[in-house]
């Protein structure tokens, strides 16, 4: 746990589903009474955040939550993880939200954006991020795009899906996920911690349980594109954010995994600026 967070806290809840990693930051001197929950995406768990972005949005004095979809870190279901669903990981993020005083604005990545979009089937929420997230229309156009540019990279990351991180070169498997720009010993120290991911909630974001926009009240949304991203195009992104009259933003030199690329940093205040700028975020009482 970085030093510098202030209060923290993690937790699990012990209703009938699996106990989940929740982890939870409250600054020392709070600006903020809307939390942030960030939700991490495919192969990776809330230790993602905690590498740069928590304790940077602690020190800007938001509340932080980051919890573990099950299966996923130190989450149990980790047996049952190839048969879970989307569904499912929209539970978990019921749980992880009611466990908080106030609605949080949801910030997710990847298959997190795309948990998030089913979220907004049920609920509402004061605004949402989606960073470099799965589309509303799902994988095959990524999946179709990658067969027809580079087929090896695309078997390599099935692989992944099904067997984990050991089962393929993580020279060429990792550059779906991490820019050029990335420092070697970090890559390799990033990879390490990858897992396995669901083929059912693969699946579901393929063909199985698309979001269905005309069930949403879309709150204020920002997308955000990585420039240099190998799953999920530029263009992609602009489809995204076209499907929910969203706010843009591009980012430059940077790979999929933009909570651990290089100027993550620039990132992070992309995204304080939009939300203060917007008023999406309630100011802390003096």
């Amino acid at each position: 746990m970085a030093a510098g967070f202030g209060d923290a806290a993690s937790g699990v809840f012990t209703d009938t589903e699996p106990p989940l990693e929740i982890i939870v930051h409250r600054p020392s001197r709070p600006v903020f009474r809307t939390p942030l929950l960030f939700l991490h995406g495919a192969f990776v768990a809330a230790w993602c955040w905690e590498v740069h972005f928590l304790p940077y949005f602690v020190r800007h004095g938001f509340t932080v939550c980051a919890p573990s979809l099950r299966g996923h870190g130190r989450s149990a279901g980790r047996q049952q993880l190839q048969q879970t669903g989307i569904d499912e990981f929209v539970c978990d993020l019921e749980r992880a939200t009611a466990g908080l005083e106030r609605p949080p604005v949801l910030i997710g990545h990847s298959m997190g954006g795309f948990v998030i979009q089913k979220y907004l089937e049920r609920h509402t929420v004061p605004a949402a991020v989606l960073m470099a997230s799965v589309p509303p229309y799902g994988l095959m156009q990524s999946s179709m795009r990658l067969m027809l540019t580079d087929p090896l990279l695309l078997t390599q990351l099935t692989a992944l899906q099904g067997i984990g991180p050991g089962a393929t070169d993580l020279s060429s498997a990792w550059r779906a996920v991490f820019s050029s720009q990335l420092p070697e010993a970090e890559l390799f120290e990033y990879a390490r911690h990858l897992q396995p991911e669901s083929q059912r909630a693969l699946w579901d974001m393929t063909v199985g349980a698309l979001p269905c926009l005309w069930r949403m009240q879309t709150p204020p949304m920002l997308v955000v594109g990585a420039q240099d991203d190998v799953l999920f195009s530029v263009a992609e992104a602009e489809q995204t954010a076209r499907a929910y009259a969203a706010d843009l933003h591009l980012q430059p030199n940077m790979g999929h995994a933009v909570m651990l690329e290089p100027g993550w940093r620039s990132l992070a205040e992309r995204v304080i600026d939009w939300l203060v700028d917007k008023r999406l975020v309630d100011p802390h009482d003096p």
